[in-house]
């Protein structure tokens, strides 16, 4: 399955157009990653621990897509944008990760 955020697909014409696809991940953290990513914050450097969880989000999400993108018989989903936010605060952070392009059939 191509994935792209591109309107098109080098070489390819699209065919068919199936429809808008999304996926989603919602993660928590946990309070000891929220409490080194705060002292992170203070001293600098990266915060592993988030860094880990933002890309398990990406994974999750993207396999989502492109699972329904397949259900709908697609070659590739074009136009993808990923977008971030973070639920709550305190000690209940929820990290969730939304996914969506256009599901298509190339020709």
């Amino acid at each position: 399955m191509i994935v792209t955020t591109t309107d098109s697909v080098d070489g390819k014409s699209v065919g068919q157009y199936l429809g808008i696809v999304s996926g989603d991940a919602v993660l928590g953290t946990n309070i000891f990653k929220d409490l080194f990513a705060s002292v992170r914050d203070v001293v600098g450097g990266r915060a592993a621990s988030y860094e880990k969880v933002l890309q398990e989000g990406k994974d999750l999400a993207l396999a989502d897509m492109v699972e329904r993108a397949r259900a709908l018989g697609a070659d590739a989903v074009i136009g993808v944008d990923l977008d971030y936010e973070v639920i709550g605060g305190d000690s209940k952070t929820l990290l969730m990760v939304s996914v969506n392009g256009t599901a298509v059939k190339l020709g």
